[in-house]
């Protein structure tokens, strides 16, 4: 039985259009989102089968593998939750979101400070990538992270709050080279509201699981 399943989107195809048009939409999920997923499931499957026959010719191969399917699993689960077609702007406290709209300027500065660092992590990844927003539990801050591939650049511990998909495969049908354009126009989508939630929940967590004396 998998252990991994593609989650449904949370709206139709066309919802986040003009920004991120249906087709995109789709083919992300649909054939991208549920590669990953398939992908972590056929290696937990080789990975057993490993463990069964004591093979372990090939286990760099396999750890990899599942790190790069899972996370690319994780990563677009929050993804297609971050966006509504009714979001954008930014995080203000007569909206509910303010606790988050404070922990944005006390981590960067400004509002606008975190839009440029978050922007220019998503647009300058070379090849293909992510940026996010994370909550970094040691400091109790924010902090922007560069994630090549699905894996790369990331401090142990931190909890994405805020994704941006890089890879070409989110944008390349509708925007073709120009990923900067599509970086600047996945503000137009963002869902504070649940990027709140999911502050809130990292925050109530907080180091508990980094086993700090």
């Amino acid at each position: 039985m998998a252990v991994y399943t593609l989650p449904e989107l949370p709206y139709d195809y066309s919802a986040l259009a003009p920004v991120i048009n249906p087709e995109i939409v789709e083919l992300h999920h649909d054939k991208h989102h549920a590669a990953y997923v398939n992908g972590a499931n056929d290696t937990l499957e080789q990975l057993a089968e490993a463990r069964d026959k004591e093979s372990w010719g090939s286990i760099n191969g396999l750890e990899k593998n599942l790190a790069f399917h899972l996370s690319g699993h994780i990563l677009h689960s929050i993804y297609w939750h971050n966006m509504t077609g009714d979001g954008g702007g930014e995080p203000l406290e007569k909206d509910g979101v303010g606790e988050l709209a404070g922990a944005i300027t006390e981590s960067f500065g400004s509002f606008a400070g975190f839009k440029a660092q978050l922007s220019k992590a998503a647009a300058t990844t070379q090849g293909s990538g992510w940026g996010v927003l994370a909550y970094e539990p040691l400091s109790g801050r924010l902090i922007v992270e560069q994630v090549y591939d699905h894996q790369g650049n990331v401090g142990q511990g931190s909890t994405p709050i805020l994704v941006f998909d890089a890879w070409e495969h989110a944008f390349y049908l509708q925007y073709k080279n120009q990923k900067v354009d599509f970086i600047e126009a996945m503000w137009q989508v963002v869902n504070w509201q649940d990027v709140a939630k999911r502050y809130a929940a990292a925050k109530e967590r907080g180091d508990s699981l980094l086993l700090v004396p």
